[in-house]
């Protein structure tokens, strides 16, 4: 029963290579392949000069600038394991990493990519509770480690999956690329679709838009508390002078 679910996965992989592979003309995939190319280069050193100056001076080793750290690392590892198989296959014209190359690109690439996303999330959050609620005692090195960890091991937990059944991961877009099957109407695709973009796209977004929604409400009060204050000073310096 495997085999001949990996056959006809091949089949369908070889299949929509062939398909896919004539959406762009020769000039498209190589204009594709420019940008990636470009992608791949600046993105690769911002992120490892990122990394470097991060080991290099200590002042820059706090809670907040080791989760920037790990948004850096997952964008890095995209550029390394993903963009580069992307880019040669655009130069070529069809993808070239086969079944199993496949399902590595689209493996890595949503796991890094959701890594970045949950990231994003906690990382606002923290700048929400550091700035607006009151401080408690505890090692904040602890928590952001927790919170790295944590980015990791939920994108794991969501990236995993189609590699065992729940949903799939193959060729898309120009047929030079691998990803989630969104087109997929099986059951099993469907659920796992609907629970990928609840729960890794939905909630991480709406936890930034609350927190930098409250952090934006809480200067404006400052700003409106300030200008009271500053007009309170005013009125008793006129008094003052008056006096």
């Amino acid at each position: 029963m495997m085999s001949e679910m990996n056959a006809s996965w091949t089949f369908n992989l070889d299949k929509s290579t062939d398909a896919l592979g004539t959406g762009l003309s020769r000039k498209g995939h190589i204009i594709v392949a420019v940008f990636l190319g470009l992608i791949m280069i600046f993105g690769f050193w911002n992120n490892l000069i990122v990394l470097i100056l991060f080991c290099k001076f200590k002042v820059l080793r706090n809670p907040v600038n080791m989760m920037l750290l790990n948004i850096s690392l997952s964008d890095m590892l995209v550029c390394i394991s993903g963009t580069t198989i992307s880019f040669a296959s655009n130069i070529y014209g069809k993808w070239l990493g086969g079944e199993y190359g496949c399902r590595w690109y689209g493996f890595v690439n949503s796991c890094f990519g959701i890594v970045s996303l949950i990231s994003l999330a906690i990382l606002s959050y923290e700048r929400y509770r550091t700035l607006t609620l009151s401080r408690k005692h505890g090692s904040d090195y602890q928590k952001v480690l927790l919170g790295v960890g944590g980015s990791w091991f939920y994108a794991l937990i969501w990236t995993v999956p189609p590699l065992f059944g729940w949903g799939s991961y193959g060729i898309e877009g120009a047929g030079t690329s691998c990803s989630v099957q969104w087109s997929s109407e099986s059951v099993e695709s469907v659920s796992y679709i609907i629970c990928l973009f609840m729960f890794c796209l939905v909630i991480p977004v709406m936890v930034m838009i609350y927190s930098y929604g409250c952090l934006f409400y809480a200067v404006k009060q400052l700003k409106k508390s300030i200008g009271v204050v500053i007009s309170i000073i005013s009125a008793l310096m006129l008094v003052r002078v008056g006096e």
